[in-house]
């Protein structure tokens, strides 16, 4: 069998239109000061692959139309709903109103281990990522419903703040996936 790439037709990629109104994944992304608009743009993408609710960005991070993020995005700013929050009280205020947990991804003393972490779904989560030198505000620390680490064996203990939203998302996406098929009938899975 000769193995073929798929034509874009084939991939049934959903339009802009229809991806906004189609039902999320019940996860927010806060970009906490990350610096790189590049690292933004990455989230964006990520975020409109597994249907992520919302993207919040705060403090020093660009916002859109910033050239670096559209760059990266390929046009999912236009998909994946975001705002701006200056203060981040009160989005953790916002966000708890809501119902929503705050889920901190950071390596601290307390920081529970990604892969034996269960999400429970009948809530909503908010994943903290943060900037690329500082890591997570002491804020969003100090209001974490959990804080979580990828486990990492190597010399660095230190991943890209994009590729690390990669595999929280593939993973919370992925658990829910197995729960909910009918969600994702659309997924090739």
């Amino acid at each position: 069998m000769k193995i073929e790439k798929l034509s874009m037709s084939a991939l049934n990629r959903t339009t802009v239109e229809n991806y906004i109104s189609q039902e999320k994944i019940g996860l927010y992304i806060i970009a906490d000061n990350i610096r790189s608009g590049q690292n933004i743009g990455s989230l964006f993408r990520t975020s409109d692959a597994f249907a992520i609710d919302k993207v919040y960005l705060t403090g020093i991070s660009p916002i859109p139309p910033n050239k670096e993020i559209l760059k990266t995005a390929l046009g999912a700013t236009e998909s994946v709903g975001w705002e701006y929050f200056e203060d981040n009280l009160k989005l953790i205020q916002f966000l708890k109103e809501k119902g929503v947990k705050i889920l901190v991804i950071e390596q601290t003393n307390v920081s529970q281990s990604l892969h034996t972490y269960s999400f429970d779904f009948s809530f909503k989560y908010a994943i903290v990522l943060g900037n690329e030198v500082d890591g997570v505000s002491d804020i969003f620390l100090t209001h974490a419903d959990a804080i979580i680490e990828i486990p990492q064996i190597g010399t660095k203990h230190s991943l890209n703040v994009s590729v690390c939203a990669g595999i929280v998302l593939w993973n919370f996406f992925s658990q829910k996936m197995l729960l909910d098929k009918n969600t994702f009938s659309g997924a090739n899975i």
